[in-house]
């Protein structure tokens, strides 16, 4: 789930940060820029974890900032296919669930990978709301967001950077995460107790 990357980057370190350490300015300058990132292929950027090594320090004409190259470690987040999380429901509607690990939203988990036989049935308590409930030997288990979800990875996707957005599109998201509840296991934790 979580990774070390290590990736070189050149940066330009503002004059106002000139004062600090270096490697404590140019660690300040990594976290602004890579921080709640996504790399395509590499995931979403956690922390900086450590730098390898700085070089440069230049001053190009006209430019009061300086100009490092540094080799440096991020933690990473790329659940690898097949591996089972442990999310919270966000939301749903019919095309199935958005799942939240509190620090990524991007799980779906669309219809046809939710437990089969499943469909949205008027909720017990609240008959105005409608439930996904999985029916299994003539007993039906709510997917009601009270507990935590078991999913499966089925697929990572790192989408192309739209030029345009319509107004009323959702926001876009530079990497999705499908999910998978179609197995023994999977599903509301208080399904399998």
């Amino acid at each position: 789930m979580f990774y070390l990357s290590l990736i070189e980057h050149t940066l330009r370190v503002p004059p106002h940060l000139l004062s600090l350490p270096l490697e404590e300015a140019i660690k300040g300058e990594l976290e602004r820029l890579f921080l709640d990132k996504v790399i395509s292929n590499l995931g979403l950027c956690i922390s900086v974890y450590d730098i390898k090594s700085i070089d440069g320090g230049f001053i190009f004409p006209g430019d009061g900032a300086s100009t490092y190259t540094a080799v440096f470690r991020l933690i990473m987040f790329r659940p690898f296919v097949g591996e089972i999380l442990v999310a919270k429901l966000k939301s749903f509607d019919a095309n199935g669930l958005r799942l939240s690990l509190g620090f990524f939203d991007d799980i779906y988990v669309p219809v046809h990978l939710l437990p089969n036989p499943s469909s949205l049935l008027p909720d017990p308590d609240n008959k105005n709301e409608l439930r996904w409930t999985w029916e299994f030997q003539e007993e039906k288990f709510p997917i009601d967001g009270k507990d935590e979800i078991r999913f499966r990875v089925h697929s990572i996707r790192y989408p192309p950077i739209p030029i345009e957005q319509e107004k009323e599109a959702k926001p876009f998201a530079p990497m999705l995460i499908t999910g998978l509840l179609d197995y023994d296991g999977l599903g509301p934790v208080s399904w399998w107790v």
